[in-house]
């Protein structure tokens, strides 16, 4: 394994030589050339898992800057001895027992693979919905650790962590006091993969980070089983109605760029969306006025938007009234997904095909057989 470790840096020092091209990670260039021990992942471009002899290897990417490594973890079983030889990265020892988790989206996954109680604390409990969490903090089983961006070191510690799991950020200037308190930060960059799958799949380094390997294979298996078969089923149907996505937010309309998550889900789900041929991988920030020239005519409008009770038409025109404008609001094709009340944040990164589901019961009401909607409903 080292050998073979040694053989690839080799490489990668005499390609960073000269080359007219960015050089490749090594995620991307173990991804290019598996060796015996790696363990393929099919749609993610920002892991890649090499095991030894007693230890994985797990080489994150810096998906802001090509060529770079964000992280690598050495994960290692806790009652293991350690091996003599472990290559160099951030000791992890697996199953993590007492995590403390700064994001709903991997609480609300840590549940749904049976990890809940290997959770000690969480940050930002304001923005958690995940019941386990609000209900353990209530009883005192786990710990509100504060704010996010300034959590409360000493809670920390005294949890008894073995991990901290939190999303790393474009020139964020490190994690601060986080850094010196030697408990493991993985930092969980899935969102930055450019395909919804891609994001999904990093479920599977969740599963060995909480020993729940099998369950995060089955669960992926089915999210893939049932998202390439949804979208087949969209491709058969006949019409691509056209199609605006959410809302004035300030004086900025931000839509999906077409490289997003969002953006390729609706190329998926079968649909003509205005931005598809934008490269944008985020959102894109326009007037109200560049919308309406493009999407205006859209044959539907899909919006999130963040409300105590379900947002009404009229709610819509009050807050803009250019709104009335819109072909989707004539026709009464208006449909809203309010992020407060349902589980939308924390359950479709790593379940994108709950909400392809939902694009294609909405855009193509003919296919036959799909449940009822779990996000989007109509406005009234």
């Amino acid at each position: 394994m080292r050998n073979v470790l040694y053989l690839m840096l080799a490489i990668l020092l005499t390609a960073c030589g000269g080359s007219q091209t960015p050089p490749q990670s090594w995620a991307e260039r173990l991804a290019a050339n598996p060796t015996p021990d790696s363990l393929a992942f099919r749609y993610a471009r920002l892991i890649h898992v090499e095991q030894g002899d007693g230890y994985r290897v797990v080489y994150i990417d810096n998906p802001w800057h090509k060529g770079q490594a964000l992280h690598t973890y050495v994960l290692v079983p806790q009652e293991a001895p350690l091996p003599h030889d472990l290559p160099g990265g951030t000791l992890i020892r697996t199953p993590l027992r007492r995590s403390v988790v700064f994001t709903s989206v991997h609480c609300a996954l840590i549940s749904e693979l049976g990890a809940a109680n290997q959770v000690a604390g969480v940050a930002d409990l304001k923005y958690i919905k995940v019941p386990f969490v609000q209900e353990g903090v209530g009883k005192g089983t786990i710990a509100n650790c504060g704010d996010g961006m300034s959590p409360l070191i000493e809670k920390i510690i005294d949890t008894g962590a073995d991990g901290i799991l939190l999303s790393p950020f474009e020139n964020s200037g490190g994690y601060g006091r986080l850094e010196d308190i030697n408990i493991p930060i993985i930092e969980c960059a899935e969102y930055m993969e450019t395909s919804p799958l891609a994001r999904a799949e990093w479920m599977r380094f969740y599963g060995m980070l909480y020993g729940c390997e099998a369950e995060a294979e089955s669960l992926f298996r089915q999210v893939e089983v049932n998202y390439c078969a949804l979208q087949a089923n969209a491709h058969l149907a006949a019409d691509c109605p056209t199609v605006v996505v959410d809302k004035m937010a300030g004086s900025v309309w931000y839509v999906p760029g077409g490289r997003s998550t969002i953006g390729q889900m609706l190329a998926d789900a079968n649909c003509s969306y205005p931005w598809s041929d934008n490269d944008n991988s985020g959102s894109v920030p326009l007037p109200f006025e560049a919308v309406l020239e493009r999407a205006g005519q859209s044959q539907l409008w899909l919006l999130r938007y963040d409300a105590p009770q379900p947002i009404t038409l009229t709610q819509l025109l009050g807050e803009q009234d250019g709104y009335r404008m819109l072909e989707a609001v004539k026709k009464g094709q208006v449909y809203g997904c309010n992020v407060t009340t349902s589980m939308f944040y924390e359950e479709t990164p790593f379940r994108p095909d709950l909400l392809l589901q939902d694009f294609i019961q909405i855009l193509h009401p003919d296919i036959p057989n799909l449940p009822p909607l779990r996000y989007y409903h109509k406005v009234e």
